[in-house]
């Protein structure tokens, strides 16, 4: 029998050896080499801004949004995990977005007005973005791998995001909007509106939820809005039309001819040969435009150290 107790001692020795190394090597692989993730996703974009919606009075968020019109996004992500609980994020979604005021529902309420405005716009949205995720529940977890784990997180971040306002002109063609000026950006005469740039910097916040269905592969859904610094993506802002006699004079001519046929839609009826603000609105300028994603998202770990620590758990078994 003592010929057997070198051997029972080794195999406690490299047990508590094991252990050891398994803190000490977790402690190396989650916040000095990390893990990384890459991933799609795909998924509906919605507008929120002056035109379209619903019933009614404009309401915000969700409330307001016109199914219709809505397109998808599609977009990368790359992650990486400097902790369980903690992922950093550049990814990248190409998205479209569309308003228009004829496809508001005739409800016979304050709609109305919308559709006598007759206003409507797309345009393509690309950004790029970085983000912050917090997993708050690994906090709570037992570390055995992450197969069959539901991980809800929030997440925030800043990004960089391109637009560029459409409108479908009497001959069947889309026409930028920006160079033609509708409400008088950069006019002396309207001094209170302000040229706008078609890259801007956007903030970003959210929440989703993770399932890892393998150790590596997981599906999980997200809703990411953006809280944007412009009230222009769809070209529509201020409160009133402007003199069209400005675009002759600070347009050239082919530009100043779709300009007056485009800066006012409305099928309104009106004592007067052109719309007065007293009897119109174009837009509001009180609140910013927006927009948010739901994404249903792909994901798969690479370079993760699962598979050693469940190797590195195990004691030698002897014989």
């Amino acid at each position: 029998m003592r010929t057997r107790v070198p051997c029972v001692r080794l195999s406690v020795l490299i047990c508590l050896f094991t252990l050891f190394s398994i803190n000490s090597r977790s402690q190396s692989i989650n916040f000095a080499n990390g893990k990384y993730e890459i991933g799609v996703g795909v998924g509906p974009m919605f507008f929120l801004g002056d035109l379209g919606g619903t019933a009614g009075t404009g309401k915000t968020f969700i409330k307001d949004l016109n199914l219709p019109l809505t397109k998808l996004t599609k977009g990368f992500f790359i992650n990486y995990y400097p902790a369980e609980w903690l992922g950093l994020r550049v990814a990248g979604n190409m998205g479209f977005v569309e308003g228009n005021d004829a496809e508001a529902p005739a409800k016979g309420g304050d709609e109305e007005d919308r559709k006598y405005r007759n206003l409507s716009f797309k345009s393509n949205i690309n950004e790029v973005y970085a983000a912050v995720e917090i997993y708050p529940t690994a906090f709570l977890e037992k570390y055995d791998g992450l197969q069959g784990k539901i991980r809800p997180y929030i997440l925030g971040g800043v990004g960089m995001y391109h637009f560029n306002p459409k409108a479908k002109d009497v001959n069947g063609t889309w026409v930028a909007l920006q160079p033609l000026h509708l409400e008088g950006q950069g006019f002396p005469e309207y001094p209170d509106s302000k040229p706008y740039k078609l890259t801007q910097k956007n903030l970003l916040f959210g929440f989703g939820i993770k399932y890892y269905v393998k150790e590596n592969v997981y599906i999980g859904f997200e809703i990411l809005h953006r809280k944007l610094f412009t009230d222009y993506v769809d070209d529509v802002s201020h409160n009133y039309y402007i003199d069209p006699i400005y675009f002759d004079r600070y347009l050239t001519p082919a530009n100043a001819l779709i300009a007056r046929r485009l800066y006012y839609r409305g099928t309104y009826t009106f004592p007067t040969t052109r719309p007065y603000q007293d009897f119109a609105e174009r837009g509001d300028p009180k609140q910013n435009d927006a927009y948010f994603s739901s994404i249903l998202r792909f994901g798969w770990r690479i370079s993760s150290a699962n598979n050693l620590q469940k190797r590195q758990l195990k004691c030698p078994v002897f014989y």
